[in-house]
């Protein structure tokens, strides 16, 4: 089963992503962790990529093309795999058609986690971090014991840059631009499918797997 989620920045995605893998034992791609091993490991496409990041850069799409058709290749991917935040952008819709086709491969399903932009701004402008261990709260679902205080450390939480609700704002700008028209690019293909990203995350994960089923 191959599975590319669209949705929203903090539309609940990477989340819905792990409960995926774990379930059907299939791994998640994301450019994000891609892109991090490449530099990590000093891959002369990892290098190529540090190169843009260390300038402020975007990362070319050719670079993340080749990054993506490289861990599509692997063996562990050959049963199926979710995309996770990857294309965002017709052009890498294209792109990744391309590699598709290379490898003799095809999107079974597209699933749209559909959320409104004033429950993301909630969802997002209210996520409090502990930084050293990653813990993550919620002034609204998921307080503190103690208002911004870690419950283990007692150590001060903060709100990180991305989350702010001006940079909130902004990321969805992008969104609406640049990745709700590939909605419409494989809608053409009769693939997607919409879901309530509202809900919670167990009556979503649960309406997730009934359209795959259907699949």
């Amino acid at each position: 089963m191959k599975i590319l989620l669209l949705g929203p920045p903090g539309g609940g995605k990477g989340t819905q992503a792990k409960l995926l893998i774990n379930k059907y034992k299939i791994p998640q791609i994301s450019t994000g962790d891609i892109l991090r091993k490449h530099v990590d490991n000093k891959t002369n496409l990892g290098q190529k990529a540090n190169a843009y990041m260390q300038n402020g850069e975007l990362v070319p799409d050719n670079l993340i093309l080749n990054m993506i058709k490289k861990r599509l290749s692997e063996n562990d991917s050959k049963g199926g795999y979710i995309l996770d935040g990857f294309p965002r952008t017709i052009p890498q819709a294209e792109g990744l058609d391309n590699i598709l086709n290379e490898l003799n491969q095809t999107l079974d399903i597209v699933i749209l986690l559909d959320v409104k932009d004033s429950d993301i701004i909630e969802r997002m402008s209210g996520r409090r971090m502990h930084l050293k261990s990653g813990r993550v709260y919620h002034i609204k679902f998921n307080p503190p014991k103690i208002k911004d205080i870690d419950d283990i450390t007692n150590e001060k939480l903060v709100i990180r840059k991305d989350d702010h609700p001006e940079t909130v704002k902004k990321r969805l700008k992008i969104y609406h631009k640049t990745t709700k028209p590939l909605i419409n690019y494989y809608n053409s293909r009769n693939i997607v499918s919409s879901i309530n990203g509202n809900n919670d995350i167990n009556k979503v994960h649960q309406n997730l797997i009934d359209l795959i089923k259907n699949v």
